[in-house]
């Protein structure tokens, strides 16, 4: 494989990810720095949308046309939709997404798969590693910036420890093999189990390639034991660049506290709605909850920014 001049080797990708893991440790320095400098915390943090139901029919210059109305402008697409981004683009159609993105406002954040890796089964492990390999490539020739993957499960038949052992060794071979394409691997919090915090730390105590990052989904389990604050700041300095969140006016979670906690350790990230209702106007409620989180941010800035 041979990478143009513009593309980062992986030694540099390493290093800039070394970088961003130390700001991060060092968020609070960072964010006294930005205040002083007129800048607010949080004033880095973008809104966009995971196509997961809002956008799954949508194809692609529809998809890109309704996040242009609703200002709503970055997207990371999940697969297996209307968008047609699949592994299977020969290089002129991965090309064609690629111009269609950057000659619009709309930022290709990334794809996100379905690929897992807590299988006893050695042999669909392999196939889900490729497959994630797969889309890594495909993300870097669409001009995307990463992958969303996740865990499943913790399968009865061996000790937790050694499913979180065994995700974390994939994690980091998917992470060195994202480093030569400067792509990031998104580890959504997700699954029966592995979706309660204690256990994503313990996958991350595995995880030592620095484009490897927690993506917070807001899950209910999130507020189970000592609460939210306490289960954000377990994974707090893994976070990735991307946040999943569900509609920000669902009473059952606690979303100005959550958009809270990210002003205060300045985060830089995307906040991607991932919305699960069917409203009758999906472009205006798409643009409601654009509205809707930057009155969150505001009120967030006021108190800690």
């Amino acid at each position: 494989m041979s990478l143009n001049k513009k593309d980062l080797s992986r030694r540099e990708f390493i290093q800039q990810g070394s970088k961003a893991a130390a700001g991060l440790v060092a968020a609070s320095a960072l964010a006294a720095y930005n205040v002083k400098a007129g800048q607010k915390r949080g004033s880095k943090m973008r809104f966009g949308l995971v196509t997961y139901l809002w956008g799954k029919d949508w194809d692609l210059p529809t998809l890109i046309r309704n996040c242009e109305r609703t200002n709503v402008l970055g997207v990371e697409l999940r697969t297996q939709h209307a968008h047609g981004v699949e592994s299977n683009l020969n290089a002129r159609q991965r090309y064609e997404v690629k111009i269609r993105f950057q000659n619009s406002p709309v930022t290709l954040v990334g794809l996100g798969t379905n690929f897992a890796f807590h299988y006893v089964d050695q042999d669909r492990l392999k196939k889900e590693i490729q497959g994630a390999k797969d889309y890594i490539k495909l993300s870097y020739d669409v001009g995307g910036s990463g992958i969303k993957v996740k865990p499943n499960a913790l399968p009865k038949e061996v000790p937790p420890e050694k499913t979180f052992e065994q995700i974390g060794r994939c994690l980091n071979e998917l992470g060195k093999y994202a480093a030569d394409y400067g792509q990031k691997i998104r580890v959504e919090v997700h699954g029966k189990d592995t979706q309660k915090l204690p256990n994503m730390k313990k996958i991350f105590d595995h995880v030592t390639e620095p484009n490897v990052g927690v993506c917070w989904n807001c899950n209910q389990q999130d507020l189970e034991g000592k609460g939210l604050e306490y289960n954000f700041n377990l994974v707090k300095d893994r976070f990735g660049d991307t946040v999943h969140v569900r509609e920000l006016n669902n009473p059952d979670y606690p979303y100005q506290k959550l958009i809270n906690l990210f002003v205060q350790m300045d985060y830089a990230g995307w906040i991607l709605l991932e919305a699960r209702g069917n409203p009758p106007d999906r472009i205006k409620a798409l643009a409601e909850q654009y509205a809707l989180f930057k009155e969150m941010l505001a009120k967030a800035q006021d108190q800690f920014g």
